[in-house]
């Protein structure tokens, strides 16, 4: 990969997303859903000016633009006609974040191309190369279509014109191969890897970048074979081969060569195949008789370290010879003794019930809501009582109250807006990232933990903290001044970060889907969410006024607080088990009591009279518990089976659903993590217990579960075809449905009921 022009990349977004960080451009949002299929994108009129000239008029959609650099044509046969190389006007300079120094075209362009006909010519075909984008980022695959173009004879003098010229005068009698209905399967976003200085980094046409071929291989088999240029390749798991007609006969298991394992952008480390693969495929006969029977493939592949292409599907006819009985037969018995091979669906499933559709207001109003519900999760609830009552016990007048107000929302907006853009830039420079991705990481649980003890054994008292190495709680919390407050409020989203709540999925979704700037104004929503009670607390008087009046008893509650932060680190604890297994935690507890131990020391050599004794000490126990989180890290991931909570409950795999799918099998795809809480009340209120399995067993219903708590390119995948950021995700499919259905976040048990009975 290029690191420094991916670096140089976010950088760009990054500094673009601060600068322009402001509600009003929000509104002008473009949705990804309205991109356009790139023939209405790019209408194509062709014009024969006479026997030597032929003109192509692009009429370019608003919002979208082409790319002079990627402009050509070539005539099939020269032959007929000698060309000169294709005339294009100056188009307008830009500096492409990908490209460089470009020059693009928007509303109509027109591209001449002269050259001489030869004596007799009728008619010549012209191939056509072009590539544009859309302003939102999505750039489209090069394009190349064949024009069969009539040339006026002689007789009838130049400048003579087609009757049907500037109305695609030109037949297409060879277009670019089919994509999928959708536009944006067709790069994802992903451009990086695409440079339009030379012809020889330029992504190749589809049948060019993939050329698939097959032959019979004997009377009963095929013999596949793809061809890639260097450095593209193709995606085993999602490469696959069906009969065009299924009557003919029944395929066999594809016989694939050995692959290569390559850490992908898009779906982690996956199999891929370089330069030249040939696949034997076995295919029993219904008919003996010599004839024809075609293969379809379906497949995917990408450029290394550049774009991705759309999944491709082409149908070729084979020749067979006659086979005899004796021969069909233990061609048919060969493929019942093969072993399956699982391969990933190749188009994700349609959905009838997608995700709420938000406006930008909408989602705005959901991630501000999510934000408020916040301030109730045990993470964040002992740092807002702990603030909102200082303010109680300081007496500080009306303005100073607002101050403190400001700064604390100050100090969550800019540390959301650091998170916001970290996601943003991650996912920009081609990481599959969900909303909860930190949660997957046992570094970050396992130092998440440490930080929830640390602050719980500072507000019980049992180690107090007075400033210097450890002042990250309730001295931070206590502390006046513009510099407390905002730090307060950084405190505050760092012990949020393993929290969510209700609303804040629905707001992600959209943020995630729409552009940088639109995606960040909705993390700062969530800030103002957050901050909203102590902005309240700050601006409204009588509010504060209704507060409990300063007493012994605020050391009480602030002891109490503690509790909730150490249940919030025994469940950080319990999730690092399920990520690492036993070992972990007990390793987790090494490093707990190694930072106890750093903290009490430094507390109780505050006054000594070898400072660097106490600093040595302090600093090798902080390092024994930094090398307790780098141990859980290099644990192997635990694997664990999914709990059989209910009879039928199968772990979730793309082919399981497939195979059950084709089966006419309803399916309960329930997609969970052990650190979303959300997921397991679901699970313990609706998705268990003698209802769901009698629902189950009633309907036949086939219950996946697919567990996302460490990072699963698959679930990944999933949740990304589904329009989902994170978890919980629920999707029924119904027998023989070609569509499934997407159910709340937060379930209830008639809900389910009444989905997977179809009574709903």
């Amino acid at each position: 990969m290029n690191w420094k022009r991916l670096t140089d990349s976010l950088l760009r977004r990054a500094a673009l997303a601060l600068l322009l960080a402001l509600p009003f451009g929000a509104g002008h949002a473009v949705s990804e859903s309205d991109l356009l299929p790139v023939d209405e994108a790019f209408v194509i009129e062709s014009r024969v000016v006479d026997r030597n000239t032929v003109t192509f008029r692009f009429r370019i959609a608003e919002g979208y633009y082409l790319y002079r650099e990627r402009m050509n044509a070539t005539v099939v046969d020269p032959t007929q006609f000698t060309a000169e190389p294709l005339q294009t006007p100056p188009g307008e300079p830009k500096d492409d974040e990908f490209f460089g120094r470009v020059e693009t075209y928007r509303g109509d362009v027109t591209a001449t191309l002269v050259g001489q006909a030869a004596d007799g010519a009728t008619a010549i075909e012209v191939k056509l190369g072009y590539q544009g984008c859309a302003d939102i980022g999505i750039c489209y695959p090069p394009q190349r279509k064949v024009l069969r173009l009539d040339l006026p004879q002689p007789a009838g003098g130049t400048g003579l014109t087609l009757p049907n010229a500037g109305s695609n005068a030109g037949l297409l009698v060879d277009a670019a191969p089919p994509k999928t209905n959708d536009p944006l399967a067709a790069l994802s976003g992903n451009t990086s890897g695409m440079a339009l200085g030379g012809t020889d980094l330029l992504p190749l046409p589809e049948d060019e970048a993939f050329r698939f071929e097959v032959i019979a291989g004997g009377n009963n088999e095929f013999l596949a074979r793809f061809t890639m240029p260097p450095d593209y390749y193709l995606y085993r798991d999602r490469s696959g081969f069906e009969l065009a007609d299924v009557s003919q006969g029944e395929l066999g298991t594809p016989r694939w060569p050995a692959s290569q394992t390559l850490l992908d952008p898009e779906f982690g480390n996956v199999e891929v195949f370089f330069d030249l693969v040939e696949v034997p495929i076995r295919v029993a006969r219904r008919n003996g008789d010599a004839g024809t029977i075609a293969l379809t493939a379906h497949f995917q592949g990408c450029i290394k370290d550049g774009v991705c292409y759309p999944p491709m599907s082409r149908t070729i006819p084979v020749a067979f010879g006659p086979a005899s009985t004796e021969e069909r037969a233990a061609t048919a018995q060969a493929i019942a003794d093969e072993v399956p091979v699982a391969a990933t669906p190749i188009a994700a499933p349609a959905i009838t019930t997608p995700l709420p559709e938000f406006s930008f207001w909408q989602a705005l109003l959901a991630a501000l809501l999510g934000g408020l519900i916040l301030n109730l999760m045990p993470c964040v609830l002992p740092v807002l009582s702990l603030k909102a009552l200082s303010l109680t016990s300081s007496g500080e007048t009306p303005s100073k109250a607002r101050a403190h107000a400001l700064w604390y929302t100050a100090g969550v907006l800019v540390s959301f807006a650091a998170v916001g853009l970290l996601v943003i830039a991650l996912r920009s420079g081609g990481a599959a990232l969900g909303w909860g991705f930190q949660l997957q990481q046992p570094i970050f649980v396992g130092l998440m933990a440490y930080v929830m003890l640390a602050f719980g054994l500072s507000l019980s008292g049992v180690i107090l903290f007075g400033g210097g190495l450890a002042n990250i709680g309730q001295g931070l919390v206590d502390k006046g001044g513009a510099k407390g407050d905002f730090f307060t409020g950084v405190l505050a989203v760092v012990v949020a970060s393993p929290c969510t709540a209700p609303f804040m999925g629905g707001a992600l979704s959209f943020a995630f889907n729409q552009s940088s700037l639109v995606a960040l104004v909705i993390f700062l929503a969530l800030g103002l969410g957050l901050a909203l009670p102590f902005l309240l607390v700050g601006f409204v008087p009588a509010l504060a006024q209704r507060l409990p009046k300063p007493g012994a008893w605020m050391e009480t509650l602030k002891q109490w607080l503690a509790y909730p932060l150490y249940i919030t680190a025994i469940w950080l604890a319990w999730v690092l088990g399920h990520q690492r297994g036993a070992d972990a935690m007990a390793v987790w507890l090494l490093g707990a009591l190694a930072l106890t131990a750093a903290l009490w020391w430094w507390e109780k050599t505050r006054y000594a009279d070898a400072p660097l004794k106490r600093t040595v000490l302090a600093g090798l126990l902080m390092l024994a518990s930094g090398l307790a989180l780098w141990t859980i890290h290099t644990l192997p991931t635990n694997r664990g089976k999914v709990g059989d909570s209910v009879g039928t409950t199968q772990p979730y795999a793309a082919s399981t659903l497939a195979d059950l799918r084709a089966a006419n099998t309803p399916v309960f795809v329930n997609m969970t993590a052990d650190w979303c809480v959300s997921c397991k009340v679901n699970e313990r209120s609706t998705l268990s217990g003698d209802r769901f399995r009698k629902v189950l067993a009633d309907t036949g219903t086939v219950y996946l579960k697919g567990d996302w708590t460490n990072e699963d390119p698959a679930i990944t995948e999933f949740l990304k075809q589904h329009g989902a950021v994170g978890v919980p995700l629920y999707v029924y499919f119904g027998a023989g449905a070609a569509e499934g259905k997407i159910l709340p976040t937060i379930l209830t048990p008639d809900m389910v009921e009444r989905t997977i009975r179809g009574t709903d």
